[in-house]
């Protein structure tokens, strides 16, 4: 392999660790200047093209909500998330690391999701700065077992 395909890889290995896949559409959702740009072309490159933004008219394959505690109501957006999605869905939910600007806790996370009928079925560190929890439909979460 060349230098460049062992970067491509070491690239896309957090992406494809994630779940993502060739062809799917990626709505992202949150974006702003604080986001890891490393995971956003990491996912890019797994799914063979661009994220698409709210704008997206469309249903996604999955959602990438970047979130931070003073961006609001988490629940509302999570229900706004769910609405963007195929039936069997993801939606992952990133938020800032303990101690990091914006730190959303674990415990309103969980309550959120609850809220919204979403249950969170993987944690991973999304980055330097990030924590990604995957949130899927109550549906979506049986049919993975």
């Amino acid at each position: 392999m060349s230098a460049t395909a062992d970067h491509a890889e070491e690239r896309t290995n957090l992406a494809a660790r994630l779940g993502f896949e060739p062809g799917q559409v990626v709505q992202e959702l949150g974006y702003d200047d604080d986001v890891d740009q490393e995971l956003r072309e990491s996912i890019e490159a797994v799914i063979g093209q661009d994220l698409v933004d709210e704008d997206y008219d469309d249903v996604a394959d999955a959602v990438v909500l970047w979130f931070r505690d003073e961006d609001g109501d988490l629940t509302d957006a999570l229900v706004d998330a769910i609405g963007l999605i195929e039936d069997g869905g993801v939606v992952w939910l990133l938020t800032p690391k303990t101690g990091r600007d914006g730190y959303v806790e674990p415990s309103d996370i969980s309550e959120a999701a609850q809220t919204s009928g979403l249950s969170q079925t993987k944690s991973v560190s999304a980055g330097k700065d990030w924590t990604g929890g995957r949130l899927v439909t109550p549906k979506a979460a049986k049919t993975k077992r």
